[in-house]
C-alpha cells in the first residue's frame, strides 16, 4: 500500500540561507561523500570534524561566560562567582567608553558608564578588575577592538604587578576592527591605521605573548546585525584573509603569526544549519591557509573558534523561554566542534544577567557536556546525508562570495563601497519581514502569546557609579606623575607618525597610569577618526 502523502505545513521548507531542504535527504538528491578528501578522521586536514583527533573526549571545550558591568569591583566579584560554580575562562565585557576610547568623565561618555560592561580607564582598573585571580592560571578573553591594544597592554601590566611572565599568560583578543565597519560601529581611526594596531598586536605578540591569540575574527556580530550562515562564514573569513594579508604585508612570516588567529562565531536557532555552518567554516579556513597563502605548520591550518549563542534571538516575552533556544544554540555549537562556548542568560533581552541567570546559563553547557552524551564521541552527526550535504552547499556558498569580494579587489574594497553591508541589510530584513507576515514563528513573540506576561528579577546598574568612577578617574590625574605620563604619550604619538610597533610604547604609557582617553586621544592627533557612510 502507497503511503498516504499529508498537506504540508509551508509551500517550501528551507534554511536561514535558503538553502532548499527536501522532505528527506537521501543518495538519490545529495552529492557524493568523498570521506578521504573532505571528511577523513578529525585531527586531519581540512578539519571538517574537528582540529583535534579525539576532541572532547580529551577535554572539554572552555566554558566562559561573557561578563563585566558597572565597577571593576563588582565585576571581580561575578568573575570570583562564575568560577565558583565551574566557569574554566573569563570573558570580559567592556562598556561602550572603553570600547570606543573614552575616559569615564568624558562628557560624551555621560550615562554610559559601566553599562554594558566594565568600566576600564587606566592600570588601577584593571588591576582591580583581577585582583585575588592569577593570570597564569585563568584563560580570559577580551571583548574589545578599537581599543584592543591598549587593554592588552594593560593585561599584561597586571601580569608583571603579579610577576607573571608573559608567556605564562593565556586568553584571546578579538582584535577585530573591520567587522566593526560592517556590523558594530564602535571603530576609531579609518581602516589603515586600524589594521597597523592590528598587526603591531600580532608581531608584538608572536614576540612576546606566545601563548596568546592575537585576533578572534568575529562573525558573531556579522550574524547579530541579520547576516544568514553562509554570509557568516563568507564575511568572517574575508576578513581573516584581510588581516593574513595585512600582516604578510607588514613582514610577517605566515607560520609565525596565523598559529594564533581564532575566530568566533555565533550559534542561532536553526539546529541542522548550524552545525553544518561550524564544519563548512573549518573546511574552507583549512583550503585557504593551505592553497592561498602556503602555510606549513599544522596550526596555520585549523580554525580554532569561540562561539556564543545568539543574543538577537532572545525574546523579552516568556522570556523563561531562552533557556530553551540557547539549549538548543549550546548543543549545535558542541556538535559543530567548538573550541570555547559562552550561553546567554535567559534575562538578557531585558538587561544584564542577574548572578542566578548567569548561572543557569553556565549549568546549561555543563548538562550538555556531562549529562548527554554528544560530548563522548567526535564529530558524532558524520555521515548523515543532512549534515553532510548541507556542509557542502555552506561551503560553496561561501566560497561564491568570497570570489565575488576577491573580484572588487579585496574586503576593504567591499566595505567602502557598502557592498557587504547592504546584503547584511537585505537578508535581516526578509527575516523581520517574515517575522511580521508569522512565516517565522518565534514562540511567545508572534504566537503562543499569554495575556499577561510573567516577570523575573533585573539587574539595575546604580548611577552612582559613574560618579563615582569619574572621580576615581580625576583622582588618579591628580596624584599621577604629570610629567612621565606626558612623555610616554608623546613617545607613542612620535612613534605613531612613523613606523615602529605600537605596543611597547602603549604598555609605558599604562605603566604610567596614562589612561586608555588619553592614549586614544594621542593616536587621534595623528591618524584622525572614521565617518561612516551612509548605506541603504
Amino acid at each position: 500500500m502507497t503511503p498516504k502523502t499529508e498537506a504540508e505545513r509551508r509551500e517550501n521548507f528551507k534554511t536561514t540561507s535558503g538553502i532548499e531542504l527536501p522532505v528527506d535527504f537521501n543518495p538519490s538528491n545529495t552529492d557524493p561523500v568523498y570521506y578521504d578528501e573532505d571528511l577523513v578522521a578529525p585531527g586531519e586536514f581540512p578539519y571538517t570534524r574537528g582540529i583535534y583527533p579525539n576532541m572532547y573526549r580529551g577535554r572539554f571545550w572552555t566554558m566562559r561566560q561573557y561578563a563585566g558591568y558597572a565597577t571593576a569591583e563588582e565585576s571581580n566579584a561575578r568573575y570570583k562567582y562564575l568560577l565558583a560554580h565551574g566557569t574554566t575562562g573569563l570573558s570580559v565585557a567592556f562598556d561602550l567608553p572603553t570600547q570606543i576610547g573614552l575616559d569615564s568623565d568624558n562628557p560624551s561618555a555621560a550615562g554610559e558608564v559601566g553599562k554594558v560592561g566594565v568600566a576600564i580607564d587606566s592600570l588601577e582598573d584593571m588591576l582591580r578588575l583581577f585582583e585575588g585571580i592569577p593570570l597564569d592560571t585563568i584563560s580570559t578573553s577580551m571583548t574589545i577592538n578599537a581599543t584592543a591594544a591598549t587593554l592588552l597592554c594593560l593585561y599584561l601590566a597586571v601580569a608583571r604587578k603579579q610577576s607573571v611572565s608573559f608567556d605564562s599568560v593565556k586568553g584571546t583578543l578579538q582584535n577585530d576592527i573591520l567587522k566593526e565597519y560592517i556590523a558594530r560601529g564602535t571603530y576609531i581611526y579609518p581602516p589603515t591605521p586600524s589594521l597597523r594596531l592590528v598587526t603591531d598586536t600580532f608581531a608584538f605578540c608572536a614576540r612576546e605573548v606566545r601563548n596568546w591569540n592575537t585576533i578572534s575574527i568575529s562573525g558573531y556580530h556579522i550574524r547579530e546585525a541579520g547576516s544568514t550562515a553562509v554570509q557568516e562564514v563568507a564575511f568572517t573569513l574575508a576578513n581573516g584573509i584581510t588581516y593574513v594579508d595585512a600582516a604578510i604585508a607588514a613582514g610577517l612570516k605566515i607560520d609565525e603569526f596565523a598559529p594564533r588567529l581564532s575566530f568566533f562565531f555565533n550559534s542561532h536557532n536553526n539546529l541542522l544549519e548550524e552545525i553544518a555552518k561550524f564544519r563548512a567554516a573549518r573546511r574552507l579556513w583549512a583550503r585557504i591557509m593551505r592553497q592561498r597563502f602556503n602555510a606549513k605548520d599544522p596550526r596555520s591550518l585549523t580554525l580554532r573558534f569561540h562561539t556564543q549563542t545568539a543574543g538577537s534571538s532572545l525574546v523579552a516575552q516568556q522570556p523563561e523561554v531562552n533557556v530553551v533556544r540557547t539549549t538548543l544554540q549550546a548543543l549545535a555549537a558542541v556538535l559543530g566542534g567548538t573550541q570555547s562556548l559562552h550561553t546567554n542568560a535567559m534575562d538578557e533581552a531585558l538587561a544584564l544577567p542577574t548572578e542566578q541567570a548567569a548561572r543557569l546559563a553556565l549549568r546549561t553547557q555543563q548538562v550538555i557536556a556531562y549529562e548527554s552524551g554528544v560530548a563522548d564521541t567526535a564529530d558524532p552527526l558524520a555521515g548523515s546525508y543532512a549534515i553532510e550535504q548541507l556542509t557542502d552547499e555552506i561551503e560553496t556558498r561561501a566560497n561564491d562570495y568570497l570570489e565575488k569580494i576577491d573580484v572588487m579587489g579585496g574586503m576593504l574594497r567591499a566595505i567602502e563601497s557598502g557592498y557587504v553591508q547592504r546584503e547584511i541589510q537585505e537578508s535581516a530584513y526578509r527575516y523581520q519581514r517574515a517575522i511580521e507576515t508569522n512565516d517565522a514563528v518565534i514562540v511567545g513573540l508572534n504566537k503562543f502569546q499569554l495575556e499577561e506576561e510573567s516577570t523575573v528579577p533585573l539587574l539595575r546598574v546604580d548611577p552612582a557609579i559613574e560618579r563615582a568612577q569619574i572621580e576615581r578617574v580625576r583622582a588618579l590625574r591628580n596624584r599621577r606623575d604629570a610629567t612621565v605620563v606626558e612623555a610616554t604619550l608623546s613617545k607613542l604619538e612620535e612613534a605613531a607618525r612613523g613606523d615602529e610597533n605600537l605596543l611597547p610604547k602603549i604598555l609605558d604609557c599604562v605603566e604610567a597610569y596614562a589612561t586608555v582617553g588619553e592614549i586614544s586621544n594621542r593616536l587621534r592627533r595623528v591618524w584622525g577618526e572614521y565617518r561612516e557612510s551612509p548605506t541603504v
